[in-house]
């Protein structure tokens, strides 16, 4: 890689695959079968979503991973060039693309089916970030050995580092407690204890800060010896939630590297998250920079 990644604000580092997202009456039983009122067809995966949150926010992105030459991963960086995502750091390769298929209730919540056949994680040589310029780098996890050595680097470089950590596996296990803003889902904290509360205890010991999502209950965090909780936004009728973490991981991620003030962040992340839960699809339901600050100012008379 060389200076042409100056500008970037956040480099977004892990899974991309193709998602198929039905439309269902509800979730399928044993030897079911139904059929679906919308499909949906359109990328996938946290930190390639992230990426394309945070373009549509208006602020510079690019994404590190891997997408196949078939026909998923054309269409994939086809809409990463359209939201002007930066496509240099994506290798492309005969192994197929990660398909998932979606399928979403009338009240928003999802289940979701992930193939990725003999696709395999990236080396850790795979990609050189010896020349990096960026404000912040986002890891999802999903590529465990790729983000092991970018973090290295990250770390000599002062670089601020976020983790979406969705659930625990290789990559989020190695990297929780090793990044600056460990942003974690309910289902990742309740690997660790039980309780939600015990959970963020525990985890603010080795992480400097910690925040959990629980969807409509808002957020809680803590960050040093200081600690809180953010209702979710109001007034949001949820139609899917595919993507929603995805859209508060970005907009997070954007807000630190330009340096938002903490409180800021936390509100601007979960506008992000709680608008793309208003459309059907996870690319199709990021906000843009004018309907998320439409929102904040209709909601909090903030521009």
């Amino acid at each position: 890689m060389d200076n042409h990644q100056a500008g970037m604000d956040v480099l977004c580092v892990g899974h991309a695959c193709y998602d198929l997202t039905f439309s269902v009456p509800h979730h399928l039983s044993a030897d079911e079968k139904i059929f679906a009122d919308n499909l949906v067809s359109c990328g996938g995966g946290p930190a390639a979503n992230a990426a394309v949150a945070i373009a549509k926010l208006g602020f510079n992105a690019a994404f590190a991973g891997y997408l196949g030459q078939d026909i998923y991963g054309q269409l994939h960086f086809q809409e990463f060039e359209t939201h002007h995502v930066d496509t240099r750091l994506i290798i492309r390769g005969d192994s197929p693309t990660p398909v998932s298929t979606v399928m979403v209730k009338p009240d928003g919540k999802r289940a979701l089916i992930n193939y990725k056949g003999s696709t395999r994680p990236l080396t850790a040589d795979a990609l050189d970030f010896s020349a990096i310029h960026t404000r912040a780098i986002l890891f999802d996890g999903h590529e465990p050995h790729l983000s092991q050595a970018l973090l290295y680097l990250a770390q000599e470089k002062e670089i601020p580092t976020i983790l979406d950590a969705g659930s625990l596996h290789e990559g989020t296990s190695f990297l929780w407690d090793k990044v600056d803003y460990l942003v974690a889902s309910e289902k990742f904290v309740r690997q660790f204890a039980g309780d939600v509360q015990s959970a963020l205890a525990y985890l603010a010991k080795k992480s400097p800060c910690v925040v959990i999502t629980l969807g409509e209950k808002g957020l809680i965090w803590q960050k040093g010896a200081e600690t809180g909780q953010l209702p979710a936004p109001p007034n949001i009728k949820a139609i899917d939630t595919t993507g929603a973490g995805d859209a508060f991981h970005g907009a997070f991620s954007a807000a630190v590297a330009t340096g938002m003030d903490w409180q800021e962040v936390l509100s601007y992340a979960s506008v992000a998250g709680a608008l793309c839960c208003t459309k059907m699809g996870a690319r199709c339901g990021l906000p843009s920079k004018l309907e998320q600050a439409d929102f904040i100012f209709n909601q909090y008379g903030l521009r």
